[in-house]
């Protein structure tokens, strides 16, 4: 099941492990139990310092198994075979049980640390979904922080009657202590502010040790952030990252091939590359939290007032100049019955949730490029695809449209716009949409709606700090200035044309070469 490519690769990884990691597996029949075993067996052959026990612990199924270290179990617990994109997770969690670093910032790991309440989080994954492991991996850590806390990945795929009683849709879906806690699209940051919400009191308490006055503050951590922090750190400036995640949007890209230079890479490919360089400059990095606000300071430094910026967290960052690159997010319909409906049957991520319409009907909104790349990637999948495109034209690029037309499995509406999503017993039963040729509203029965209808800028915590279009976008000049000056912004949360990633790196680059020049002129 392992390749000897991979066996070798993990020999290398696990050379260092401090401790004995076991594997222990519960007893029991299932049809997948052997090929677990298998599989958990070849792992553990790699290292004296793994080992698989199969042991009757009453976990949920004859394929959980959880991680012991020292004869204790840490609370780490795997329902499946975590293959495909969740083998990081797995791999991951045995170097960190055995002492490896766990990278996260200090602040999120003391807030982390001060949870007294017991907390089960369960994680309903898809193998393909290549979002579910960060959730994963994150609850992981929580787990390995915290004895009162304990995570179990579940592949859903193997657990359908619990994904039935559930009523789950999409992917990652988190439960905490048997109620929902989070669903649909998800990531780390939000699971934090989560926990902030539920459990006040992990923020502050304490005296937190403040950075000294940073020359550039970067938000976001896509390409133009990414691009930013290291044109300023080779400048020698003192710089932070604020980043609910590195990568942003392009970890949710599948396949990149305009990228020059790099014909053809992924998004998870392209950002763990961006991490790798992240990692060659003195960057503080401050990964999983939000900037809730910017103002300035009360009193100046150098004859000027720093930008004073409050993060989730508690923490106060003082800043000469910051760079807002915070890009987008998905944009919702606006229409009753999507939000109730997200993660039960409305989606955004055609390459994570839809393996759970096999075999169903289902709708793509918008007919742009990322609408026509989602019907296509979903035709293979589902038993039908209709893609709902407000205009009388679709906007996506002409191969693309040749390609969904000729395809039996899609069905184009023109001049429609999207009314209600309309749902029953818990699950999307149809979309109510308006003919705008003949005013007409009408039904249409399926059991999914993927949401494409663009990207909304990530601006919302800049209000009265800097100018805005109406759409949110952040208004910059041909140097990357805002409205507010030391305060630059890139990507596509500005008005840059085209939202592309190469430009948002280009962008990236030219905003931190701008604050460069503010802090030399304002010196």
């Amino acid at each position: 099941m392992l390749s000897q490519d991979i066996l070798n690769a993990l020999k290398t990884y696990t050379q260092n492990m401090n401790n004995k990691v076991s594997l222990v597996l519960q007893t029991g029949e299932h049809t997948k139990r052997a090929e677990l075993k298998d599989f958990l067996s070849q792992l553990c052959s790699i290292s004296d310092n793994l080992e698989l026990i199969e042991r009757d612990n009453n976990l949920r199924s004859p394929i959980t198994f959880y991680l012991e270290v020292d004869g204790k179990n840490n609370g780490i617990h795997f329902s499946g075979i975590p293959s495909g994109h969740e083998f990081n997770s797995l791999v991951l969690a045995i170097l960190q049980s055995s002492g490896t670093a766990l990278k996260l910032d200090n602040t999120l790991t003391n807030m982390v640390k001060k949870i007294h309440d017991d907390l089960h989080f369960e994680v309903f994954i898809s193998l393909s979904c290549h979002n579910c492991p960060d959730v994963v991996q994150s609850l992981n850590q929580f787990a390995l922080l915290n004895d009162s806390i304990n995570s179990e990945m579940i592949d859903g795929a193997l657990f359908q009657s619990v994904i039935d009683e559930r009523n789950i849709q999409g992917v990652p879906s988190v439960y905490l202590n048997g109620k929902l806690f989070a669903n649909g699209k998800i990531d780390t940051a939000q699971l934090v502010d989560k926990l902030i919400e539920r459990f006040p009191y992990i923020v502050g308490g304490e005296e937190q040790e403040q950075l000294p006055l940073q020359d550039v503050t970067v938000i976001g951590a896509g390409p133009a952030g990414v691009a930013a922090a290291i044109y300023a750190a080779r400048k020698g400036l003192n710089v932070t990252m604020i980043a609910d995640r590195i990568g942003g949007q392009v970890k949710d890209t599948v396949g990149i091939e305009n990228l020059i230079s790099v014909p053809k890479t992924t998004g998870t490919e392209l950002t763990g590359n961006m991490q790798a360089h992240l990692a060659d400059y003195d960057i503080t990095i401050k990964e999983f939290l939000r900037v809730e606000k910017i103002d300035k300071a009360e009193v100046q430094t150098e004859g000027k007032s720093p930008k004073v910026l409050h993060l989730s967290s508690g923490e106060i960052i003082e800043s000469k100049t910051v760079i807002v690159a915070t890009g987008a997010k998905w944009r919702e319909l606006g229409v009753p019955g999507e939000k109730e409906n997200i993660g039960s049957g409305v989606a955004f991520c055609p390459h994570c949730d839809g393996p759970f319409f096999k075999g169903k009907d289902v709708a793509v909104v918008g007919g742009g490029n990322s609408g026509i790349e989602a019907a296509l990637d979903l035709a293979g999948m589902v038993n039908h695809v209709t893609v709902f495109e407000f205009l009388p034209e679709l906007k996506a690029d002409q191969v693309l449209v040749e390609k969904a037309e000729a395809h039996s499995k899609i069905t184009i509406i023109k001049n429609a716009a999207t009314k209600e999503v309309i749902a029953e017993n818990g699950k999307v039963i149809a979309l109510a949409y308006e003919d705008r040729v003949t005013g007409e509203v009408k039904q249409h029965s399926l059991a999914g709606i993927f949401v494409q209808i663009g990207l909304l800028p990530n601006s919302s915590f800049l209000d009265g700090v800097v100018e805005r279009t109406k759409h949110g976008e952040i208004i910059i000049d041909e140097r990357c200035n805002t409205s507010e000056p030391g305060i630059f912004a890139a990507g596509d949360v500005s008005t840059v044309p085209y939202k592309q990633i190469v430009i948002a790196m280009g962008e990236g680059a030219k905003a931190s070469l701008s604050a460069f020049d503010y802090i030399i002129r304002e010196s």
